[in-house]
């Protein structure tokens, strides 16, 4: 049975609790009048459990909350995406990509929902569905690059030359590089450049790309000359971009 006794240490209204037991528990009890009970204060005993990772999960559930929505109209911006989205969950943040030297939208936009279930209910509702006449592709983002892949990735956005005189190029099998794009168009009209476009943060293929050229003249002939052509087994679609 535990012991009660003071000490001449602690002031007149607490009280020292000793257990008798093998691994003996020394508790402080709040002895003040106004007090209906004994109240632990603390205890020279305590368990630890192993500490929770918590910006690590933090990072996860983030990561599981944003969505990538693809092959969105030009016309629709952050405001309007939002209010699309937040019909079937939460919107933390919605952001359009847009090209840093035309301004134009780049037809892709990242979602961040409220909640992991926002997220999941947007994708089960969204994906495949149509927004102005596109069929839009709604999905969790994908992994990341690793950092052997981002040199290659940068380098190739970097290179790009833009220009007012530019076509898309859609439908493109996941095997064409940017090479292979530049060199299929370059037989039809002066090049400048050519970019495949790759899904935000992998090396994987969006399966569309940009050629640009020096004039309108071969915009025109690379539309003529490829629209509905077959490049590495896929037919392509070729307009102005």
């Amino acid at each position: 049975m535990a012991s009660l006794h003071s000490s001449l240490l602690l002031p007149p209204n607490l009280l020292s609790l000793t257990s008798p037991s093998s691994s003996p528990t020394h508790i402080l009890l709040n002895l003040r009048p106004s007090t209906t009970h004994l109240r632990p204060l603390f205890t020279t005993r305590r368990r630890f459990g192993r500490p929770f990772a918590v910006a690590e999960q933090a990072t996860v559930t983030e990561a599981a909350r944003r969505l990538y929505v693809g092959n969105i109209p030009r016309t629709v911006n952050n405001d309007e995406l939002a209010k699309i989205v937040q019909e079937h969950g939460g919107v933390e943040k919605a952001e359009v990509m847009y090209d840093k030297y035309s301004g134009r939208s780049r037809r892709f936009a990242f979602v961040t929902m409220k909640t992991v279930e926002d997220a999941n209910a947007v994708i089960e509702k969204l994906n495949g569905t149509e927004i102005g006449g596109r069929e839009i592709k709604v999905n969790v983002t994908e992994k990341p690059l690793s950092a052997s892949d981002l040199p290659l990735s940068q380098a190739e956005e970097s290179q790009f030359i833009d220009s007012p005189h530019k076509v898309y190029v859609g439908n493109l099998a996941k095997t064409v590089t940017t090479d292979t794009l530049k060199k299929f168009f370059s037989e039809k009209g002066k090049v400048l450049s050519a970019k495949v476009s790759r899904v935000p943060g992998t090396s994987k293929s969006s399966g569309y790309g940009f050629v640009t050229f020096s004039s309108e003249e071969d915009v025109e002939a690379a539309i003529s000359s490829f629209n509905n052509s077959s490049l590495e087994g896929q037919k392509i679609r070729v307009n102005k971009a």
